[in-house]
Order: structure tokens, then C-alpha cells, then sequence
């Protein structure tokens, strides 16, 4: 039964919804919306101008209609009385088919129908920094290897436990805080749970952290590589498929390898196989392209792949199996779009399950200073240009996601990289004004 957006305003108090939708950048877009409103809104949505955002659309495009789903009703913890939903993007009485929350649930619908119930966690990492982004928020968070520094962690206690505090309220079921490997850099994680709803979770976590932070006179950054020598943000997944009532996980066979089922290690061929054109969504950037093909940072390691490989619990790997029923794809970064990056997760691995693909020998070594070791595994793009050519070649996410969401990322994605090439660097200048 649908949540009454009207009732619930009363009962909790709640003056205002922000209606929220992301955008193919994985940029938050809203309106507030007076709860004296809502009932309307609920039916028929809050308009925008798609071609504002960065969609696929034009000036000329007729308006866009947010409606909210009220199921995704997040109440602020921080500032009750304003409302946070969730929306699924409409124009022309259809429903916007490039929009990211929209790909999403398609693909989730597609697995149900085979019997498959998508549940995914995400990690995603984030500095602290200086309002003007110039420097770390601590100055004393120097060691060469910082990673749990209780120290470190116990001086942001104060933005830590306001932003831990929230998703206890939320009943998202927090479990564990720490300072990771870069200075400056924190990572907080909390339960798995269906896919879209995770989506809609990790979408409003960055927005969370961010709002909290600046309550602080801190900023907060998902950036992928925001300092050139130290480890860059990642947002790693877990993923696990179960049955469609939700109770049974279907990667889970204490008789398999490392206690994953077949159709587990046939999902997890499916991303190896689709890995390298998946990058330009699991990695949209240019400086994303810094972190997994990056040099060695201060800590001593990028904790980033760059190569197509899989392990047991082997951090070294492009995917993880840290325990039995589940994996853990390492590639994502902070970057990523919380609903494409699913989307794209799922496309691939249900594709792996359709064609049983094989993910072949799981890799034991070191892959940071013995990858060279490794004979005929695939190497990840370069640079987001050859991300997005790759792309373009992957027949089969095109199909499961739809040419119009792909088609759309590419078109704007492209458009970003001739901004970057068009820009001079002081590098640039600095090696080559004398050649």
C-alpha cells in the first residue's frame, strides 16, 4: 500500500519535500515542495526543465515531470521537517527511458521475471577538506600510512558520529565507521539491501555527508582522485542475487569454491566479460582515470585495479569474494552514479548468467607487483576516451540498458572530454613551452 505523502506530513511534522531526481552526471536535482502541496505533486509531479540538467534533451523539449515515490520518503534527520524523495522522471506521458533511476529499476524488473531479487551494499569513500577544496580539513593527519588511525578518526568524531548517528534514526543498520588509507579520507558502511533502494540510499548518503559536513565549516568530496599522492575514492559494491521472495541467496552453495554457487561465478563473468566497456560508467571521469591507472601513492598502494581479474579475499583483485554468497567488485569509484552504476552491474552480470559465462581461474597473487604474471587477463581503459569507445562496442549493455541511456551518456559524455582536451594544463606548459 502506497504511503499517503498528505498523511504523513501531518503525522511527522514535515513542512516541505525536497522531489529529487539524478541526473546522467549523478547530480542531485530538486525542487521543495510545500507539504500543502504534496497531494498534487504525488499525482502528477514536479516539472522541470530536462534540458537544464544533464540529460539528453533540449530547450524545446516538452517539461519534464518528477513523480515521487513515496516509498523512498526520507525524513532529514538533521532537519526534520523537510522530506527527501526519490522520483521516477515522465515526459509526454512516458516514462523518460535515459533517466538513471528509471534504467534501473527496468533491469531489476527484468531479473525478477527470471526469479532473481537484486540486493547490492555500497562503500563509498570521501574526504574531509577545506571549504575552498585547496587542503585536508586536519592538518595533523599526516602519517605515511593512516589508514584506522584512531587518532585521525577520533578528531572528526564531531561530523563521524552526526552523519552515523542519521542513518541509525533512518534504519539503514549502520555497523562500522573508520579513517581509510588516504589522510583526510573516511569511508562509513551500513546494510545491503535490494538494489533500488540501495541506490536511492548511496544518492542521498553523498548528499547527507556533504550537507552535515558543511554544518561543520568542512567539505566534504566523493571526488575519485582529489590529491595526486595520496589513494583515491572508491565505491565498492557487494552483490549477491536471491531468490524472488527475497529469503534465499542464490550465490550462496557451501559445496562451491570459496562457498559461491555457479551461478555466482557465471554472474561474475559477466561483469569480467563486459568489465572493460562497464568502465566508463562505473568510472564517468576524467580524473577518474588518475585513480585506477595512478601511480603508487604515500600508503604504499592505489587499492584501485587496473587489470580484469578476481580472487578469494584477495584486496588486489578487480572482484573480491571475501565471504561465501557474495562478491565484491572493486572498480567503481566515488564518481559513479548511484543508479547507473547498479544498472550497469546487473546488465552485465545478468548477461553472464544468460550466456553461462566462465570467469576462469581466480587470481592468488599480488596484483599490484605481480600482475605482469598474469597471461592474457584484460587491462582497464587508459583514459575516459577509450572508456567510452569501449563502450559504444558493447553490444549487450546497450540492449539490457536501452539505447537511449546509453546512447544519451555517451552524446554528454563525449562532449565532456573535448571541454577537458580544450583546456591547457600547467603541466602542459611547464614541459613543453620550450620544445
Amino acid at each position: 500500500m502506497a504511503i499517503d505523502l498528505a498523511k504523513t506530513a501531518k503525522s511527522k511534522g514535515i513542512k516541505y519535500f525536497l522531489i529529487s531526481f539524478t541526473d546522467l552526471f549523478g547530480v542531485m536535482r530538486s525542487k521543495l515542495v510545500p507539504a500543502a502541496a504534496i497531494a498534487d505533486m504525488a499525482k502528477d509531479g514536479a516539472g522541470f526543465a530536462g534540458f537544464a540538467a544533464w540529460l539528453d534533451m533540449t530547450p524545446a523539449n516538452s517539461d519534464m515531470f518528477a513523480i515521487p515515490d513515496p516509498n523512498s520518503l526520507i525524513q532529514l534527520p538533521w532537519r526534520p521537517e523537510v522530506g527527501w524523495l526519490a522520483a521516477n522522471l515522465w515526459m509526454d506521458g512516458k516514462e523518460v527511458e535515459h533517466a538513471p533511476r528509471n534504467t534501473l529499476k527496468r533491469i531489476c524488473d527484468i531479473a525478477l521475471k527470471k526469479g532473481y531479487r537484486l540486493k547490492t551494499g555500497v562503500e563509498p569513500e570521501y574526504f574531509l577538506i577545506s571549504e575552498d577544496g585547496e587542503a585536508l580539513s586536519d592538518p595533523r593527519d599526516t602519517q605515511e600510512k593512516p589508514c584506522y588511525d584512531q587518532s585521525a578518526l577520533m578528531r572528526r568524531y564531531d561530523v563521524i558520529s552526526e552523519i552515523c548517528d542519521c542513518m541509525i534514526e533512518l534504519g539503514w543498520g549502520p555497523y562500522q565507521n573508520d579513517h581509510e588509507d588516504a589522510n583526510g579520507q573516511f569511508e562509513m558502511n551500513w546494510d545491503y539491501n535490494d538494489a533500488v533502494v540501495t541506490a536511492d540510499q548511496h544518492a542521498f548518503f553523498k548528499y547527507m555527508v556533504k550537507a552535515i559536513a558543511e554544518k561543520h565549516g568542512l567539505r566534504a568530496t566523493f571526488m575519485p582522485k582529489p590529491f595526486a599522492h595520496l589513494t583515491g575514492n572508491g565505491c565498492h559494491v557487494h552483490v549477491s542475487i536471491w531468490d524472488k521472495a527475497g529469503k534465499k541467496n542464490l550465490f550462496q552453495d557451501a559445496k562451491g569454491e570459496l562457498g559461491v554457487s555457479k551461478l555466482g561465478y557465471q554472474f561474475m563473468g559477466g561483469l569480467m566479460h563486459h568489465a572493460v566497456g562497464m568502465t566508463a560508467i562505473t568510472n564517468p571521469t576524467v580524473n577518474s582515470y588518475k585513480r585506477i591507472n595512478g601511480a603508487v601513492t604515500t600508503s604504499g598502494a592505489t587499492w584501485a585495479p587496473n587489470t580484469v581479474t578476481y580472487g578469494g579475499n584477495n584486496r588486489t583483485n578487480m572482484i573480491r569474494i571475501p565471504d561465501a554468497g557474495r562478491f565484491e567488485f572493486r572498480l567503481a569509484d566515488g564518481a559513479s552514479n548511484p543508479y547507473l552504476l547498479q544498472a550497469a552491474l546487473f546488465a552485465a552480470g545478468l548477461d553472464g548468467i544468460a550466456n553461462k559465462r566462465d570467469p576462469g581461474t581466480r587470481v592468488d597473487l599480488n596484483m599490484y607487483e605481480e600482475g605482469h604474471k598474469v597471461k592474457g587477463a584484460k587491462k582497464l581503459p587508459l583514459n575516459l576516451l577509450d572508456a567510452l569507445r569501449e563502450l559504444e562496442k558493447d553490444r549487450t549493455l546497450r540492449d539490457t540498458m536501452g539505447d537511449e541511456v546509453i546512447d544519451a551518456f555517451l552524446k554528454l559524455k563525449h562532449k565532456e572530454w573535448l571541454k577537458f582536451t580544450a583546456n591547457l594544463t600547467p603541466w602542459e606548459r611547464e614541459n613543453a613551452l620550450d620544445c
